[in-house]
């Protein structure tokens, strides 16, 4: 198995939480598509690629086509993108992914989760060397050639392909700039895209004790629960 298929089994905290967080959160990621690229799927590849994950998470496609026509409208405020990097306890990497209408909220509650709970809040770029950012499909596996689908996705940008078990599904892994490309080959080719979204894969792991691990656990899970918080990645195992 390669190294971004461990981290996506090892990773204890999972990307979509309760179903209203579920919610909120692809309803954002609409929402910097739509005005980053128009309310056209049709056009608007990463549009198309969030509206099949609000599928997948089971999201009404009445909320999406709301979703999709506030975000269209002029009152829609805009969301700015921001990430933060910092340390948990016990030396544990943390990279927090936002989308808010307000930075300074955002930082200052960010701030507090860490202070409180034994984290420290560090500078942009400090952690760029301890991860990759991938861009992730998942599709079903039946009736399809690992090996030769691995070929294929060398020409566009893919890199890697593991097997899911759990899902019967294979999860391809490919470089950041190459969403789009990958995205358009695994249409053409007439695969379901059951997820695609854009990770971030640790090169090196940082392995505690149960305990020290629970410490970490409690941090992430009060930093997710923040309502401008996207995505929390770690390099905890």
């Amino acid at each position: 198995m390669g190294r971004a298929f461990e981290y996506r089994k090892a990773r204890k905290m999972k990307r979509w939480g309760q179903m209203a967080k579920t919610f909120t959160r692809i309803g954002k990621d609409i929402v910097i598509a739509v005005k980053n690229g128009g309310p056209d799927p049709d056009t608007n590849g990463r549009l198309r690629a969030i509206i099949q994950n609000a599928k997948a998470a089971n999201m009404p496609k009445e909320n999406v086509d709301r979703a999709i026509k506030k975000a269209s409208s002029k009152e829609q405020e805009d969301y700015k993108e921001i990430v933060y990097e910092a340390y948990a306890p016990h030396g544990v990497a943390l990279v927090i992914e936002t989308a808010t209408d307000n930075h300074n909220r955002t930082v200052a509650n960010v701030r507090s989760y860490l202070n409180k709970l034994g984290g420290s809040l560090g500078t942009q770029g400090m952690l760029d060397f301890m991860f990759d950012r991938k861009s992730v499909f998942r599709i079903p596996a039946e009736g399809i050639d690992q090996e030769e689908l691995e070929l294929e996705l060398i020409d566009v940008g893919g890199d890697e392909v593991e097997f899911d078990e759990e899902t019967n599904q294979y999860v391809i892994y490919g470089e950041f700039t190459a969403f789009g490309a990958i995205q358009k080959f695994l249409e053409e080719k007439g695969y379901e895209i059951k997820q695609a979204e854009f990770e971030r894969i640790p090169n090196d792991y940082k392995e505690l004790s149960d305990e020290e691990a629970a410490d970490v656990e409690k941090l992430i899970e009060r930093i997710e629960e923040d309502d401008d918080v996207q995505t929390v990645y770690h390099n905890m195992k």
